[in-house]
């Protein structure tokens, strides 16, 4: 089982508005509205793709009864800590015209220390029959900063192994607790390192260097693709740190609404880890996962037989660090 963790659940809008300007009246041509939240989306692809998971986290008022329901419907396991105040609402707009998308995504609700406590015993319970934890998405008001660094040391106890989705100063502190994956976009990953990357070079030693701050390995999404730092299987049954630059060829997908894809990569990658499958189909099954996901509107929502049949485009490179920091 693959518990995913979304601290701060949404209802999340997606509406389709061509020539989208600010201080305008429009009218939307399409819209989806879906559970969400990161662990959420990744939840709901995970469940797409035949693989075994329970989302779990905090969902709080009437929006948290509509995010319990909707994943009922789609019969996406779950088990959330109910909290007093209402859980947000994210709105993304996505003007077909330009590709260009605009998100706008509320603080979410205040949590108490008590419900924070039910949330980590709730967790620890269901640990206990997992073997993959998903820590995904911001966190809402008032729960500690440091909040997944203390549930990753606590996981490790129980043998479970650890991911992290998120940005920050929760990513700092979630860094330093040593998980077994982490997983930023490019903006957070330069935030994570602190300074910004040039080239291809640059992301390079960008993922070795989140490596080196304490995570075990590292995963660097990207519009086309991703950068990692994995310990790859040797025929001799050993782990060896290796550099990958997994990509989808220009020209192979035509983007139609990219919210939400690094969550659909993720979940991808996690399925293919569950099934035991080398580092390499990992990151491409995730990469395939990510780029199919940019053909719907809405996050989490993929095709496991587009997935199939983008996999034999999908490149994988094999890059050495440069010299002069090897």
């Amino acid at each position: 089982m693959i518990i995913t963790v979304t601290l701060n659940t949404a209802i999340d809008k997606t509406l389709s508005v061509p020539n989208f300007r600010l201080g305008r009246r429009h009218r939307t041509v399409e819209q989806t509205t879906m559970p969400g939240g990161k662990g959420v989306n990744v939840a709901r692809v995970l469940k797409t793709l035949g693989t075994p998971v329970i989302a779990t986290g905090l969902a709080g008022g009437a929006t948290g009864t509509r995010i319990v329901d909707q994943l009922t419907q789609l019969s996406v396991l779950s088990d959330f800590v109910r909290i007093r105040e209402e859980s947000r609402t994210n709105t993304a707009v996505i003007d077909p015209t330009t590709g260009e998308q605009t998100e706008i995504n509320e603080r979410g609700p205040k949590v108490s220390e008590q419900e924070a406590e039910l949330f980590v015993d709730k967790l620890l319970y269901l640990a206990k029959g997992a073997r993959m934890c998903l820590f995904a998405g911001s966190l809402p008001r008032d729960v500690e900063i440091d909040v997944y660094a203390r549930l990753i040391r606590e996981l490790r106890r129980l043998d479970v192994l650890t991911i992290v989705d998120t940005d920050g100063d929760p990513l700092r502190r979630a860094v330093r607790a040593e998980p077994d994956i982490i997983s930023p976009n490019v903006l957070e990953a330069e935030e994570l390192v602190g300074h910004e990357f040039n080239d291809d070079e640059d992301r390079i030693i960008a993922v070795r260097e989140m490596v080196g701050l304490g995570a075990r390995e590292a995963i660097m999404t990207m519009p086309d693709g991703c950068f990692a730092h994995m310990h790859s299987s040797e025929p001799n049954g050993s782990h060896s740190p290796s550099l990958y630059r997994v990509q989808v060829p220009a020209g192979a997908v035509e983007p139609r609404a990219t919210v939400g894809s690094g969550d659909a990569f993720l979940a991808g990658f996690l399925a293919a880890k569950y099934n035991n499958r080398s580092t390499e189909d990992c990151l491409r099954h995730g990469v395939a996962c990510g780029a199919e996901s940019t053909q719907h509107l809405g996050a989490g929502l993929v095709d496991p037989d587009r997935v199939e049949r983008l996999l034999d485009e999908i490149e994988v490179q094999r890059p050495e660090l440069p010299a002069e920091v090897t």
